[in-house]
């Protein structure tokens, strides 16, 4: 028996229209007819690094986060590209531009592929194994479910080039060179809704979790994670850079998939926990998790963050006080930057903030990492500050992802697993609560369809155990506290960068970047703001496309200003 009798029905469900053939060579050293007639050695392994090509941010451009580039945080070592996307140095011919291009067309392509060739795959040589892992059973069930697997990729894939690019070629079948070379792009708004069709079609095809299959696998394909792409995809359809015309059917459309995923998160066991265990060595069983990109031990994140005056530590992605200025305070709701404002900014500012700022920020004064015995001296002169060289620039490091028990020192050096969060249900409570915002016109308003209102799902989130912040009510400010509960909440996870431009608020957000100086007065520390512009340009708001691709194929239209 071959397992195209159970699967190639599928293939009436895909759309055709993309890029050049797979390159076998990348995934073996056979030849295409062993590929598919070597199911474990060939087609499982194609289906895997589909998955592989799913990108992280551990440090993306010589240590530097995306985060860097945004306002949330300033990259002390003057050497990475990262500097690039604020000082005039992006452009198409740039080898700072971003990987996705080339990493998702590349995954595509193994996706059309696969997807076209499902016939040829035969289980044969198995029809007779009972158990285990080669068990004729166990990989039937596993077969049959990679092309839902390979489509919800297909169409992650898709997101993040059109979050990228805006219009990019929608190709969903393989082509010649002749036609690959002469694609156009597709406008966004199609490519968003072939992204949310393919994530009903096949949602309901996928499992609630991989637990309960006989593979047993985490991280692969699931309802949840189909879901949560569509709900995503819509809010970015919705938001202005996209909806030009602020159709408020869009936001209507993303309040819905938000909603579902909420409504029906704790019966897939899906739930909120403890804030402090989102990252860790252990993150990956955390049940808030939806979709996750797990790496292999090692210490490289701490190395990279840990701050200066700690052996082997380099500095790196230091949170600035703009992400600062966005925790409220438990008492009264107020920012660091309103009370100073008004003259009442406390003779210890950090007392009473947000615990998510504890969490995520490391200050003067902290006991970092884990292991060493001194306090940390962020004030000038002290054992982390300047002027040593690559001491932060803002007065603060980063402890958000960072696992402070990971040992970095030369003779006691220890390694952790690291897990980049892609999707998870907190996410989800801000997606709706800005959605249905924008669909209802108010924070409290609810309805039939929307019975939850924004600010009842953003207080879902500031109700957690190990957070207890004051609710959200009425409309005051509702944008600018969304705003900024979403930086805090989401911080580091590669949201700020696209969030401000998807909000079309770069030239408010991304111009003027602060820190704080702090100075020792006998046993007092005095807290002085200091501030350094960036530019912005509104071209940012997209990427070039490649200058490569436009050469290759005049078709491919360049984005404005570039």
């Amino acid at each position: 028996m071959k397992i195209k009798n159970s699967i190639t029905g599928l293939l009436l469900l895909v759309v055709f229209t993309a890029c050049d053939n797979l390159n076998y060579q990348e995934v073996t050293t056979k030849d295409e007819t062993w590929m598919y007639e070597s199911p474990l050695y060939g087609i499982q392994k194609l289906v895997d690094d589909l998955y592989a090509h799913v990108q992280y941010d551990f440090g993306t451009y010589s240590g530097a986060m995306l985060a860097s580039a945004s306002d949330e945080s300033d990259y002390a070592r003057l050497l990475s590209d990262v500097h690039k996307y604020y000082d005039g140095g992006l452009s198409s011919f740039s080898p700072i531009v971003n990987p996705t291009w080339t990493n998702s067309y590349q995954a595509i392509a193994q996706a059309n592929e696969f997807l076209e060739k499902l016939d040829k795959i035969s289980l044969d040589e198995y029809l007779y194994n009972r158990a285990g892992q080669t068990g004729y059973e166990y990989l039937k069930e596993k077969f049959e479910m990679f092309p839902y697997e390979v489509r919800f990729l297909r169409a992650y894939f898709f997101f993040e080039l059109a979050k990228t690019y805006g219009d990019v070629p929608l190709v969903t079948k393989t082509l010649s060179n002749s036609e690959a070379n002469s694609v156009t792009r597709t406008p966004v708004q199609e490519v968003f809704k072939y992204i949310v069709d393919e994530c009903d079609a096949i949602a309901e095809h996928l499992p609630i979790s991989h637990i309960d299959t006989r593979a047993q696998q985490t991280g692969r394909a699931s309802r949840p994670m189909a879901l949560a792409l569509k709900a995503r995809t819509l809010l970015y359809a919705a938001s202005p850079l996209f909806n030009t015309n602020n159709d408020k059917e869009l936001w209507r459309q993303a309040a819905a998939a938000g909603k579902a995923v909420i409504d029906r998160a704790a019966g897939w066991g899906i739930i909120l926990g403890d804030y402090s265990a989102l990252w860790g060595n252990d993150n990956h069983r955390n049940a808030e998790m939806i979709f996750i990109r797990r790496t292999g031990s090692n210490n490289f994140f701490e190395q990279y963050n840990f701050p200066i005056g700690v052996e082997n530590g380099n500095s790196g992605n230091c949170p600035t006080q703009n992400l600062v200025d966005a925790y409220e305070y438990q008492a009264n709701g107020k920012t660091w930057r309103e009370l100073e404002a008004a003259g009442q900014l406390p003779a210890n500012p950090y007392e009473g903030l947000d615990p998510r700022f504890e969490l995520t920020v490391v200050k003067n004064g902290d006991k970092w990492p884990n292991y060493e015995t001194a306090l940390i001296e962020t004030f000038e002169g002290g054992r982390n500050a300047s002027p040593l060289l690559n001491a932060t620039p803002t007065g603060y490091y980063l402890k958000k992802y960072a696992d402070g028990s990971a040992d970095i020192r030369t003779n006691n050096p220890t390694t952790k697993y690291h897990t980049w969060i892609i999707f998870r249900l907190s996410e989800l409570y801000l997606n709706y609560a800005e959605a249905v915002y924008n669909y209802l016109g108010s924070a409290d308003a609810k309805s039939a369809e929307f019975t939850l209102s924004a600010n009842e799902a953003i207080n879902v989130l500031r109700d957690r155990a190990d957070i207890q912040m004051p609710h959200f009510t009425g409309n005051a400010n509702f944008v600018e506290r969304y705003q900024r509960e979403r930086m805090v909440e989401l911080a580091f996870e590669d949201h700020r960068f696209w969030d401000v431009r998807r909000w079309k608020k770069g030239a408010e957000f991304f111009t003027q970047i602060y820190s704080m100086k702090l100075t020792k007065s006998g046993n007092n520390i005095v807290y002085t703001r200091q501030s350094k512009n960036r530019l912005w340009n509104e071209r940012n708001n997209f990427y070039p496309i490649p200058f490569a691709e436009t050469k290759i194929n005049p078709n491919l239209t360049q984005n404005p200003g570039w």
